[in-house]
């Protein structure tokens, strides 16, 4: 039902309106309950950030949501609740809830992120905790139009610039602008970031710390602990510390087992002893990817959305490539196969199309949900 409703919604509309959200959910505030939400804004590191955090609130007894976007096989994906996601007809029982809310104007007005959203909050009502996270952007997003208690600052990097700015300032005072409460901060990799956030803290009065406050040599021994157990790589390991310190600022004690069934799914996950999955799509995200895989070549599964900064993003993954192996997407967003192939001889990337996949070779697929997804479900049978 939800999912044939969605069908013809726009993800996000070309001309946007920053009222619509604020000015839908009013109206409909006082008639849903809102429990407790941690709002995760930034480029890099949403994703894995919030599930570490989740799962560990729900380890510790906690009723505990996940909100998370885009999905890569199935809308569920994106509703997370107490270790699962949501089930089908749990997700049609709000879609009727919010038509009975909301007039068939308004319904119709929102965006299929917009729309969704509200739909998460509702399947959340009975929740303890909410770990919410931001779409494109900060302020204007519509994950931005609900009262937290705080927010976490991923990494921030060029992204999105048609919606968020074309300079690190830009792109970071839009999304620190979201802050309502309080904030912590990753480790950034521009300064300029943490520029933006001291200039915000002291207009708006509010504590935005770096997560270093938090984190002592204790918090430090078991980050140990759970990297060796889930074997993560340094880049996961900074968003797991983020996690931690989300726990120290909300005062609760844990443990390392209490994130031990925390990875998410599509962040650098191996699907087995010769292919790695990862769902980034921009340049952080590849820098990240270059340096965990250091030291060895790998069969690039690939293709890019026109709008992203392919040419930077395979510059980067040129020395961790062998050959790069493009993957045909049915997407209207995906760039142009000969303007692709032209880049890759031009970065002098040796390249070919996909067809199957060779036991003997190292490959690592990479380049959006697109393509995880259109692998996953053509040529992976794991």
């Amino acid at each position: 039902m939800l999912e044939k409703f969605l069908e013809n919604k726009p993800l996000y509309y070309d001309e946007i309106d920053y009222t619509r959200m604020p000015r839908i959910y009013a109206k409909i505030k006082n008639r849903v309950k809102i429990p407790k939400i941690i709002h995760l804004v930034g480029t890099n590191g949403k994703g894995t950030t919030g599930r570490f955090l989740a799962t560990a609130l729900y380890s510790l007894g906690f009723s505990t949501a996940h909100y998370t976007s885009p999905h890569i096989l199935e809308f569920n994906e994106r509703i997370w609740c107490n270790g699962k996601n949501i089930a089908t007809p749990e997700l049609d029982k709000a879609h009727k809830e919010l038509l009975q809310l909301l007039s068939l104007e308004d319904a119709d007005a929102l965006s299929y992120f917009e729309y969704t959203t509200l739909i998460a909050l509702l399947c959340y009502q009975e929740c303890d905790y909410i770990v919410l996270e931001a779409g494109l952007g900060g302020e204007y997003d519509a994950t931005a139009v609900f009262d937290n208690i705080l927010t976490l600052v991923a990494p921030i990097d060029f992204d999105h610039e048609a919606f968020l700015g074309t300079s690190i300032k830009e792109i970071a005072t839009t999304k620190l602008n979201a802050v309502k409460s309080a904030a912590i901060l990753a480790l950034q990799p521009h300064k300029e970031v943490y520029i933006v956030a001291a200039e915000i803290a002291a207009k708006k009065l509010l504590k935005i710390v770096p997560f270093t406050e938090y984190l002592n040599a204790a918090d430090e021994k078991k980050v140990t602990h759970i990297t060796k157990e889930l074997g993560l790589v340094e880049y996961l390991q900074d968003n797991l510390k983020l996690a931690i310190a989300a726990l120290k600022f909300l005062g609760i004690d844990y443990e390392a087992k209490n994130f031990f069934h925390a990875k998410l799914f599509g962040r650098l996950s191996k699907l087995n002893e010769n292919i790695y999955l990862d769902v980034g799509h921009n340049t952080l995200a590849a820098s990240s990817i270059a340096k965990a895989l250091q030291g060895k070549k790998y069969r690039l599964i690939y293709n890019s959305y026109r709008d992203k900064n392919y040419k930077e993003i395979l510059r980067i993954l040129k020395p961790i490539v062998k050959e790069v192996e493009i993957i045909a997407v049915n997407e209207e967003r995906i760039e142009e196969s000969a303007l692709l192939k032209e880049t890759l001889s031009d970065l002098g990337i040796k390249h070919s199309d996909f067809s199957s996949i060779d036991s003997t070779q190292e490959y690592l697929v990479f380049g959006s949900f697109s393509v995880a997804e259109t692998f996953l479900r053509s040529y992976y049978n794991g």
